[in-house]
This record gives C-alpha cells, sequence and structure tokens, in this order.
C-alpha cells in the first residue's frame, strides 16, 4: 500500500514524510482492517512530526482522524450484531485514542482518557495517512449516514476534544463562553456552542480566522489575546501558548475555569496570583478523549447538521497538508483523501 511514514522528526518545511509503497499490515485478533477513505489532519501530527511530542515509534505513519471501511477482521474478534466490533462492510471512525488497557486505575474509575498504559493512533501505532490502517475494533465508531467522508474525518479529532472542552470547562446552555484561537477545532465548537445558546467569544490571530468566528456567530472577535468585552463563564484555549493562557484566564468572572485543548504547550508566563486566579477561578487541561465522549458528540454532530469547513489533499501532499496547518494557510480543517 501507499503510505505517508516519518523517517526522523523534523520541521515539516524540509518534508519528514516519506511517501511510498509499504507493506498492508495484516489485522490481529482484536483488530480490523480499513480501507482508509479520508484521514484528517491535526495539529498534534505536527507536533509529531516536527519532534514536539518524543519520537514513540520508529517509521511511524501519522494520522488519527480516519474514516475508513472494514475491509477485514482479525481472527478471534467478535462480530456478531449485539458486540461492539464491526463487521466487514461497515463505515467507521477512529481517533487519537486508539485502545486502553482497561485494567489500571483510571479505567477501572471509568477515566479511560487517562489510562496509565494507552495506544494512541498515528503516535504509538501507524495511524491513517496511508491507504489501510489496522485498528483495534473496540475503538471504532460508526458514523451516522448524515455525515459524508470529507466532513467526517475532522469531527474524529478536532470536533471530539473540542467537544470534550467544553465539558472540562464546564460549559452550561446560555453561557457566556470564549474561544482563544479559531482554527479546526474552534470552528466546530462554535457550532455546539451556538446549539446550547451560548454568547461566543473569540479571540484569535489572523484576519481570515476572525472573519470566519464571525461569520459563524461569535458575538465578539478580536486578536489572539485581546479581552473580550464582557466577563465570561468559561473559556477553552486552542493556540499552544502560555499567552494566551494567561489571556482566557484574565477574561474569567468568578469561579471561572478555563480549559486547554493543547497536548504540547510552550510555557505559562508569570502571571498576578491576586488578579487573575484568585476567587476560584480555575486553569484545568484535557487529556485525549472517552469513547463515551466519541459516541456523544457524534450523534450531536448528525442532529444538527455540523459540516467543518475542510480543504481536502492527496496523499502525495502529506507534507504540504501539515504545513497549510503550520503557517495557518487555510481555514477549518485540512484532510487528506485516499
Amino acid at each position: 500500500m501507499k503510505a505517508a511514514t516519518l523517517s526522523s522528526p523534523q520541521p515539516i518545511a524540509s518534508r519528514p514524510l516519506r511517501i511510498g509503497e509499504v507493506a498492508t499490515p495484516e489485522p490481529k485478533p482484536g483488530e480490523v482492517l480499513l480501507r482508509v477513505r479520508v484521514c484528517g489532519v491535526c495539529r498534534t501530527d505536527l507536533h509529531i512530526v516536527e519532534g514536539d511530542l518524543p519520537p514513540l515509534r520508529a517509521g511511524v505513519i501519522p494520522g488519527h482522524q480516519i474514516v475508513g471501511e472494514v475491509v477485514a477482521v482479525g481472527s478471534r474478534t467478535a462480530t456478531s450484531e449485539n458486540s461492539n466490533h464491526p463487521t466487514v462492510g461497515a463505515r467507521v471512525g477512529v481517533c487519537w485514542m486508539g485502545g486502553t488497557d482497561g485494567a489500571c486505575r483510571y479505567c477501572r474509575l471509568g477515566l479511560e482518557n487517562l489510562c496509565d498504559s494507552p495506544t494512541f493512533t498515528g503516535y504509538t501505532v501507524n495511524g491513517g495517512y496511508a491507504e489501510y490502517a489496522a485498528v483495534r475494533s473496540d475503538f471504532t465508531f460508526p458514523l451516522p449516514d448524515q455525515l459524508d467522508d470529507l466532513h467526517a474525518a475532522p469531527l474524529l479529532c478536532a470536533g471530539i476534544i473540542g467537544f470534550r472542552s467544553l465539558r472540562v470547562a464546564g460549559v452550561k446552555r446560555g453561557d457566556r463562553v470564549g474561544l482563544f484561537g479559531f482554527g479546526a477545532s474552534a470552528h466546530l465548537a462554535i457550532a455546539v456552542l451556538r446549539s446550547w445558546n451560548c454568547e461566543v467569544y473569540v479571540s484569535t490571530r489572523g484576519a481570515a480566522h476572525r472573519q470566519l468566528a464571525a461569520s459563524l456567530g461569535a458575538a465578539w472577535v478580536g486578536s489572539e489575546t485581546e479581552k473580550p468585552p464582557v466577563e465570561l463563564d468559561c473559556a477553552v484555549t486552542f493556540a499552544p501558548s502560555g499567552d494566551v493562557v494567561v489571556a482566557a484566564l484574565g477574561s474569567l468572572r468568578k469561579g471561572g475555569v478555563v480549559a486547554i485543548n493543547a497536548i504540547h504547550l510552550d510555557r505559562i508566563p508569570q502571571f498576578d496570583y491576586d488578579r487573575l486566579l484568585w476567587g476560584e477561578r480555575q486553569i484545568r487541561s484535557v487529556a485525549n478523549m472517552t469513547r463515551a465522549d466519541a459516541r456523544d458528540f457524534l450523534q450531536l454532530s448528525a442532529e444538527i447538521g455540523l459540516k467543518p469547513q475542510v480543504t481536502p489533499f492527496l496523499l502525495d501532499q502529506a507534507n504540504e497538508a501539515l504545513l497549510a496547518v503550520k503557517e495557518d494557510a487555510i481555514d477549518g480543517a485540512a484532510a487528506i483523501v485516499t
């Protein structure tokens, strides 16, 4: 099969992904083989390719927002209609969380996103920048018919993790919510917030991103660290910048929460505790997602007709797709179509 593999982490401008032929994977027990239709391109992929996240698998195939069709089932994998495992021909999605141990303290407490021994699609196991991918069958998700392949792909990470971020931030219907940064994840979160009758305030860099936020119904739009004109009930930061976190914190009412939606953060600068954090304000990180998050968000997406803005790339253009994400050269999300 054709795939994009990472020989060693390097700046994306040097085109570190090699496009070429590799062996098609064989599904192991408990796995299914997917014919990849579309794979979304995520900023986390960029962190992996450029080495912001430490390499954990040599020659990894990135990509964790996979829309694919089941073409083979590993031996001894349950496939009955009453199981959680898909059958051949099913159209399913795959996310960043590719598996958990199911036995650690966090899994037993129902906090599988904090599992001590997780599997990450496109990081610890090969992902979807390829024509085929072998994945754990119990970490696949049936896709509603209302979601076509291209527009479903960005929902599988950017959408789900944005949805979890809203949960971590404690968003309630009708709240005033700040979104700091407005890329692939935030432009999906605003649709959810609007369906909950929330007032949305967006601080982001780039005139095009600000224009997009306004067109999607933001009540106010400003630059990346600009303070909204009202106190916020809660906020989510999407930019991997500590300065943005502090800006969001300074926009909260007492008792408000900032949820940091970033797997990598440059730093947290010094800030005035008495002015910014006192008053039971909170800073919380968003770690991965759960299968319940995925199921709930995909159902909601179908119900509200969520259709992200997507720029498609061919598999041969995987380096270019990641470069576009890094340079904020596209609005919304990017996806690789195979």
